[in-house]
């Protein structure tokens, strides 16, 4: 074929276009077939010096996967995201509008955002917002959303007496269980500082929160008695006058129905003193047969307190968390920084650290993933083993398996990916497509010598002949999964590194493996040989050792 498009013959279909993208093509393939004998003459003339440098390649490989950083899933560019923001407590709904009017000023100013909705008041909570910011579509943007995110970030941050968390992420949770809330709020404001020390740390907060403001009322038991008050009385009174109750329904000129709720005026119920001095109607009766009353004052204690917005349990105890974000690098990393932290971290006794999150998430994953690599390996070597009919070839196959390490950390470093869930399930994909050039070689070699050929001239021959079919498949795989890799449409984030670490363990495993593969096979079989000799030699001496038999 090759031939034919070099030298058509005489009335054949001359393309235009196509016959001399051919025949260039094949001119290089050409030339690369004369590049690979002369580096498999030399790799097979200096087989030590080539193992020597498939080793360090592949031991290279692990300090670049500490540069690579780890994470459970990457953060998509989803054109949406999110901005929660927490007021002082206590404060209004017109403070937290003002507040927030601010904010969205200063959201104005990015071009990137395409539409703002804002919610005061989330959670039931006057001292909360949310701002939802959809953002224009992707490739009409140059900045990514989380450049984005750490924008908005810092310039939110100036605007005094807000605190705010952006995106939707935060992978960071350590959760403290106990019993004693003293020592608990003592030790989690603790670790809460030495958290956010950490480089990449950003949005940490607790789930200790300061209390809503409150008045509670004790009623006096032995006035309460006297005047034959009870407690579920005095609460219903309270909250008739101070929260009102439904007086029925007043039907509108316009024709709309509202909702008539009486209680007192908001200047006789904003104090502690105003409470204190409301009249009480007691069970006693005066003379006229009328209800005695007496101010709220004479028969309980009005203080000031704080109420919890809510008390979170786990495993029978009370438990407090931390929660953060992470900006700048892998999340996985930091998420062993803050373990690190945990575990040399001084607990009084009764207190105990559960850390859970995309921490625990990627731990359990990376297990997995583990297992799952483990079970591919050995169910390669069996199948292997089965189809040469040898347990000894089956390794030089899989030699090719950690030389694809080598390309997928590279892969991973040159496109700035971190080591994932999707990253990691391309490496168990590659478990099996690498070897398949390594069988191809192996195959071949084996033909060759069984024909009469000599070990090395027929990894030669295999080398030659094998080369054109290697590059073809490798070079499919290679623009099968480009698109993937590229990750240009929105979300593609997760799925890119996936592609990416194929590519990279697909380019660097055919490489080496044209070459290193050839050189393990020679003293695998080589070994093999002299076992199958001296095996045939010690069977023969015991033959001629072994006494005849007489005759009866």
């Amino acid at each position: 074929l090759s031939a034919v498009w070099r030298d058509p013959p005489e009335g054949a279909t001359r393309l235009p276009v196509v016959g001399p993208v051919l025949r260039t093509f094949d001119r290089w393939v050409e030339r690369w077939h004369i590049w690979y004998g002369r580096l498999l003459d030399w790799a097979l003339a200096h087989r030590k010096t080539t193992l020597a440098i498939a080793t360090a390649s592949f031991l290279a490989s692990f300090p670049i996967a500490a540069v690579v950083g780890t994470e459970m899933v990457p953060e998509t560019d989803q054109s949406y995201t999110s901005i929660r923001l927490t007021l002082p407590v206590g404060s209004s709904l017109e403070y937290a509008n003002e507040r927030v009017k601010r904010v969205e000023a200063v959201l104005a100013e990015f071009r990137e955002i395409e539409s703002i909705d804002t919610n005061i008041g989330t959670d039931g909570a006057r001292n909360g917002a949310i701002i939802n910011l959809k953002l224009v579509p992707r490739a009409a943007r140059e900045r990514t959303q989380k450049q984005i995110e750490e924008a908005i970030r810092a310039r939110v941050a100036s605007i005094p007496g807000v605190e705010l968390k952006v995106g939707w992420n935060q992978p960071i949770y350590v959760a403290l269980l106990g019993n004693n809330d003293a020592e608990m709020q003592r030790v989690i404001a603790d670790l809460k500082e030495k958290v956010k020390a950490i480089p990449g740390i950003t949005d940490i907060e607790t789930s200790v929160k300061e209390g809503t403001p409150a008045l509670a009322v004790r009623l006096r038991p032995e006035l309460a008695a006297e005047y034959g008050i009870t407690h579920a009385q005095l609460g219903s009174t309270l909250r008739a006058l101070v929260e009102g109750e439904n007086a029925g329904y007043w039907l509108a000129p316009d024709g709309q129905n509202y909702e008539v709720v009486v209680q007192l005026p908001q200047a006789n119920r904003a104090l502690a003193d105003d409470i204190a001095n409301l009249n009480i109607a007691t069970g006693r009766q005066l003379a006229d047969g009328s209800p005695e009353v007496v101010p709220l004052r004479a028969i309980a204690t009005v203080e000031k307190t704080f109420n919890p917005e809510n008390i979170r349990r786990q495993n029978l105890q009370r438990r407090v968390a931390l929660f953060a974000g992470v900006q700048g690098r892998a999340a996985g990393d930091v998420g062993k920084e803050v373990q690190q932290l945990v575990r040399d971290y001084p607990l009084p006794p009764g207190l105990v650290f559960d850390v859970g999150g995309q921490i625990r998430e990627q731990q359990e994953v990376g297990a997995a993933i583990g297992a799952a690599l483990l079970l591919a390996v050995i169910f390669i070597y069996i199948v292997l083993a089965s189809q040469f009919g040898s347990f000894i070839q089956p390794l030089a196959i899989m030699a090719s398996l950690p030389l694809s390490i080598v390309g997928v950390m590279l892969a991973l470093l040159v496109t700035n990916t971190t080591m994932n869930i999707f990253s990691m399930i391309g490496i168990v994909f590659l478990m099996g497509l690498v070897t398949k050039n390594a069988i191809l070689l192996v195959d071949f070699a084996n033909k060759g010598q069984r024909e009469g050929m000599n070990r090395f001239d027929a990894l030669r021959e295999a080398g030659q002949v094998r080369l054109r079919p290697i590059l073809m498949t490798t070079a499919a795989m290679i623009f099968g999964m480009l698109p993937l890799a590229l990750g240009l449409g929105e979300g593609s984030e997760q799925q890119a590194p996936m592609g990416r670490a194929i590519i990279g363990g697909v380019i660097t495993s055919t490489l080496l493996t044209l070459v290193v593969v050839p050189v393990i096979y020679s003293y695998l079989d080589g070994w093999a040989a002299r076992w199958r000799e001296r095996r045939a030699r010690s069977g023969a001496v015991a033959l001629t050792h072994q006494p005849a038999q007489r005759e009866p």
